[in-house]
């Protein structure tokens, strides 16, 4: 259970105020229906720590920093774009997400946002160095959604007074300036 603990502690305190947050704040406003949501991100976050922790040491071998220095920015600079994207509302006022239903917009979301995250690269790198793998992957994925279950109540319930032009505008910005800022450092 000791290496539960570290996996949970560990990527909990790197959630804090990560991009990933920050896109379950926007999910939440979004679409207003926290359990949808809520599973959206169990189910990316499980999937994408369990990859992370298997390929842990193929990974850690395989990608210097610089590449992976390379690959963050870029995929802050995606997420970015794709967060000034309207959502194109119908006729029938429906958004085309809504469609394809909030459970896998959610997860989508938050699986390709994970990519390259700080909480990926911890995952990756506890799961080279600690076992059992099952503690690893539970330890990382409960620590997201200690921190991100809140996150997406929250937003739910206040998203009437968070203009989402603006907030998407500010997501936007603090992606990009993220991005930019890793590469060109």
């Amino acid at each position: 259970m000791h290496t539960l603990w570290i996996a949970f502690v560990g990527v909990a305190l790197a959630e804090f105020g990560d991009k990933t947050q920050l896109l379950t704040l926007v999910l939440a406003a979004r679409y207003r229906n926290p359990r949808r949501v809520l599973a959206g991100i169990f189910v990316a976050t499980l999937v994408n720590h369990a990859l992370a922790a298997l390929a842990g040491h193929w990974l850690d071998s395989l990608l210097t920093p610089g590449v992976q220095h390379w690959m963050i920015g870029l995929s802050l600079l995606v997420v970015a774009v794709w967060t000034l994207m309207p959502e194109g509302i119908d006729d029938a006022g429906e958004t085309r997400y809504q469609r394809r239903g909030v459970f896998v917009a959610s997860a989508v979301s938050f699986f390709m946002a994970e990519m390259g995250d700080r909480t990926q690269i911890a995952t990756l790198i506890m799961g080279a160095h600690f076992t059992p793998y099952w503690q690893v992957v539970t330890g990382t994925t409960l620590g997201m959604l200690a921190v991100n279950a809140p996150t997406v109540w929250l937003g739910s319930r206040y998203s009437h007074v968070i203009p989402m032009k603006l907030a998407r505008s500010l997501a936007a910005l603090l992606f990009a300036g993220l991005g930019l800022w890793l590469l060109l450092k």
